[in-house]
């Protein structure tokens, strides 16, 4: 992990559950970490061997649902005390799972109690908060007829809505430095704003579109993506609307989906291109990032809940490239503070060109936004077919000497032949509505990205 460039890991959910192929969503023991993997003290043990070697952990937590075993949660007194008595409100139609009753204080307390256990018993630094679109809509996954609306005669939980908003502010008021983060699919506004202004108050939020739409656009053959590029620039319109987290995550490589290098078109050779390219691209764009484990060996197998990670592959000589690339990308990611620092703020990103379809190429900007005109800043070039691109010209901030920081192509990392121009300098040729600009050669499936030299 630290050898990688990665800042935290993400666990599933660790409190107590009866049905291991659930991968722990469905919660039967709130205060108790599972036995699985030891004591709790093992768990301490754990995160804090993290913390030494300055690797955050985040771990999943459910407050949307339970499940129906009699030993845990349901009718635990003999009536409907966690859960609703109605099973239009009760009932989670999809999963077979009870829903808290967020209208009673006492679940809110328990529920946010548990979330504050997490953090300060266990010096967890975030809790990625599972199904929040389920707990948000009274209709989620419901018919008409199956669901009853709010006071007002909305499909608003109300009471969620509450509970949401007081669990961020007793985070934030018992756990200071800790954060949370909204799995949330739909377009629910305000996810990320405070709650004193009206917002939920999650830290950041999953961003599910971006995941969707790059997925379906990485998928199709080259040859026809330059009639569906606007998957890549759309979330761009967003972009600023949360504060969003790039996840492609354990949904996205199960029950039948496959694994990411095998969602990848073409021979072995452009998968880990391919590959290699979604990474870069992930990693340069606005929004923190986060992946599910054995995408950085190219594991070929989807992900199987009752076997480890395919860790031979890692002694393969191309996936020894690949890891290479990670660390490398991991490192440009942390030196680079025009990638991460001025994340939040839309004067940290700006299209050079995002009209190329013919070509399938992107470029774009990233700068530190406090640094004015001609400060920290990179030029991040992606070609998105497996032809390369000889003269390519493109417009540039300011004028002078330009160095490649990182080609996705390089041949440590498993690349072509091809050779592309290490040092640039720009030519007074206006391009791209700019004074200055640079004549590159685009690798096959690369990403380039360049910075001041």
């Amino acid at each position: 992990v630290k050898k990688l460039g990665f800042t935290h890991v993400e666990l599933m959910p660790l409190a107590e559950h009866a049905f291991y192929p659930s991968w722990g969503y469905q919660v039967t023991g709130y205060f108790s970490p599972t036995a699985r993997y030891g004591e709790p003290d093992d768990l301490k043990f754990f995160v804090d061997y993290c913390h030494r070697h300055g690797v955050g952990v985040i771990v999943d937590w459910v407050p949307a649902h339970f499940p129906k075993d009699d030993f845990a949660l349901r009718r635990f007194d003999g009536t409907a005390l966690y859960e609703h008595e109605d099973t239009r409100r009760g009932e989670h139609p999809d999963w077979g799972t009870l829903i808290f009753n967020y209208g009673r204080r006492e679940v809110r307390s328990f529920l946010i109690a548990n979330a504050i256990y997490w953090l300060n018993e266990f010096h967890i630094d975030g809790l990625r908060v599972d199904a929040v679109a389920s707990m948000l809509y009274l209709d989620y996954s419901r018919e008409e007829g199956q669901w009853v609306p709010n006071v007002y005669g909305g499909r608003e939980n109300l009471d969620a809505i509450d509970f949401l908003r007081a669990m961020n502010i007793a985070v934030r008021e018992e756990a200071p430095g800790a954060f949370t983060v909204a799995e949330e699919s739909t377009a629910w506004g305000g996810i990320t704003r405070p709650p004193e202004a009206g917002g939920l108050g999650f830290t950041f939020k999953w961003n599910m579109g971006w995941m969707h739409d790059t997925l379906g656009y990485f998928q199709k053959e080259p040859v026809h993506r330059k009639y569906h590029q606007d998957q890549l620039t759309f979330a761009m319109l967003y972009e600023y609307t949360e504060r969003f987290i790039n996840s492609i995550s354990h949904d996205e490589v199960v029950h039948g989906k496959g694994s990411l290098i095998e969602k990848m078109p073409g021979d072995f050779w452009q998968k880990l291109a391919n590959l290699r390219l979604l990474l870069a691209y992930q990693v340069t764009r606005p929004g923190k990032q986060l992946i599910f484990m054995g995408t950085e060996i190219g594991q070929h197998g989807e992900w199987n809940v009752d076997g480890s990670v395919d860790w031979h592959l890692a002694d393969h000589p191309q996936r020894q490239a690949l890891l290479t690339f990670m660390a490398e990308l991991g490192k440009m990611y942390a030196e680079r503070q025009e990638l991460w620092l001025d994340d939040p703020s839309p004067e940290s990103f700006e299209w050079i060109d995002c009209s190329d379809r013919d070509n399938s190429v992107l470029v774009y900007l990233r700068k530190v936004c406090s640094a004015g005109p001609g400060g920290a800043h990179c030029v991040v070039v992606l070609n998105l077919t497996p032809v390369p691109r000889e003269d390519y010209r493109i417009g540039v901030p300011q004028a002078g000497r330009y160095v490649e920081r990182l080609s996705s192509d390089d041949r440590r990392f498993g690349g072509s032949e091809f050779e592309t121009i290490r040092e640039l300098h720009t030519e007074p040729i206006a391009a791209h509505g700019r004074d200055q600009s640079l004549l590159l050669r685009l690798p096959p499936l690369g990403c380039l990205v360049l910075v001041p030299g």
